[in-house]
C-alpha cells in the first residue's frame, strides 16, 4: 500500500472517486497477493465427493481406452487431473469469458471509466491490477462477477448507472473473491465434477425413457429392488451417503459466507459506505417491486439477502481507517 502522503482523501458515499493513481504515483504491492480463506477450503471440500466420483468414471474410461487403443490409462487420468491448470491459462480464460460467460472486452469509452477506478481499487489493496482482465457483460442488471484465475466482469448497466465510488466498491468486492481464492476454487470444483454430473444426467434420461417403456408391474419390482439395495447400502455405511443430500444446502451456505467475506474485503479498503448505499438502494427497489423471496429460496441461494449484508457492514461504517491503518481523509 502507498504511504498516507501518497493517498488523496477518500470520497464520501454519495461522491464519485475524484482521485485516481497517476502513472507516476508510487504504489507498493504486497508480496502475497492471493490466498485461500476458510470459505475457499470449504468450497473445495464440498466438491470432493463429485471429484472422487468423476475420478472413478475417468479411470474406468481410461481402462476401456487402454484396452481398445493401447493408450496407457495412467496417462489419461494424469491428463484429466492436470487439466485444472487451464483455470489460470490466459487463452483458455478468454474463451471462458467470451463463450461461456458471454462477456466482451471493454470498448474505449468503457475502458476510460473502468481503468482509473480499477487502478484505485487495486492500489488500495496493494494488488497488481495488471494481473487481471476486465470484461463487460451486456446486461440490464446491476451485477459483477469474478471467475477463473483473472476474470473480473461488470455489467454494462452497472458501468453506466453506478457512480464511480459505488462502481469501485463493486470491483473491490470482486477483487476480494480473487484474492481469497473463491473464484478459482469454485471453477475448479465445477470442472472436476463435470464427468459425475454428465453421468448423472445421462442416467436420469435413461431412467425416464426406461420407465415409459416398462409395465406398471416392472416399475414396482424395480423400485422395490432399488429401495432394498439403497437400504442395505445405507445400513452398511452408517447412513453416510445421506450427507450427499445436504451438499446443495451446505454449498449455498458457504457461498453466502464467501459473499460476506468479499464484502468485508471491500469494506476494509474504505468502500463500506458506498457498498451499503448500493445495497440499500437495491433493497428499496425490490420492496417497491414487491419481490419477496421464500425461506427455502434464501436457504438455497448462494448470496445473502441485502439486510444481512448491510448488517455485516455496519461495524465498518464507524471506522475512520481501512484495514492496514492508512487514513482515508
Amino acid at each position: 500500500m502507498e504511504s498516507p502522503s501518497d493517498r488523496a482523501p477518500d470520497p464520501g458515499p454519495a461522491e464519485d472517486l475524484a482521485h485516481h493513481h497517476a502513472p507516476g504515483t508510487r504504489v507498493t504491492y504486497r508480496a502475497r497477493q492471493r490466498g485461500l480463506d476458510l470459505t475457499a477450503w470449504l468450497r473445495i471440500a464440498l466438491h470432493l465427493p463429485g471429484f472422487l466420483l468423476s475420478l472413478a468414471l475417468v479411470a474406468a474410461a481410461a481402462l476401456a481406452l487402454e484396452a481398445w487403443a493401447g493408450l496407457p490409462a495412467w496417462a489419461t487420468v494424469a491428463l484429466w487431473a492436470g487439466s485444472g491448470a487451464l483455470v489460470f491459462h490466459r487463452p483458455t480464460e478468454e474463451r471462458i469469458a467470451r463463450h461461456l460467460l458471454r462477456l466482451h472486452r471493454p470498448l474505449p469509452h468503457e475502458r476510460a471509466v473502468l481503468d482509473p477506478v480499477w487502478r484505485e481499487v487495486t492500489a488500495r489493496a496493494g494488488v497488481d491490477g495488471g494481473r487481471y482482465e476486465l470484461w463487460i457483460e451486456d446486461s440490464n442488471d446491476l451485477n459483477a462477477l469474478a471467475a477463473a484465475g483473472h476474470i473480473v466482469g461488470v455489467t454494462r448497466c452497472a458501468l453506466e448507472r453506478l457512480p464511480r465510488s459505488q462502481l469501485a466498491a463493486v470491483l473491490a468486492h470482486e477483487l476480494g473473491h480473487h484474492t481469497a481464492g473463491h473464484a478459482w476454487a469454485g471453477l475448479l470444483g465445477q470442472w472436476y465434477g463435470l464427468p459425475a454430473r454428465a453421468a448423472w444426467l445421462a442416467l436420469a434420461r435413461v431412467r425416464v425413457r426406461a420407465a415409459r417403456s416398462l409395465s406398471p408391474t416392472s416399475v414396482v419390482v424395480i423400485t422395490a429392488v432399488g429401495g432394498y439395495l439403497t437400504y442395505r447400502t445405507l445400513a452398511a455405511t452408517y447412513g453416510l451417503p445421506l450427507l450427499l443430500l445436504a451438499l446443495p444446502w451446505l454449498a449455498a451456505a458457504v457461498g453466502r459466507r464467501a459473499e460476506l467475506r468479499a464484502d468485508a474485503h471491500a469494506a476494509g479498503l474504505g468502500f463500506a459506505p458506498m457498498l451499503t448505499e448500493l445495497l440499500r438502494r437495491s433493497m428499496s427497489e425490490e420492496e417497491t417491486e414487491g419481490e419477496e423471496s421464500r425461506l427455502l429460496d434464501r436457504l438455497l441461494s448462494s448470496h445473502p439477502d441485502h439486510r444481512t449484508r448491510i448488517h455485516h457492514l455496519q461495524p465498518y461504517l464507524n471506522r475512520d481507517t481501512p484495514q492496514g491503518g492508512h487514513p482515508l481523509g
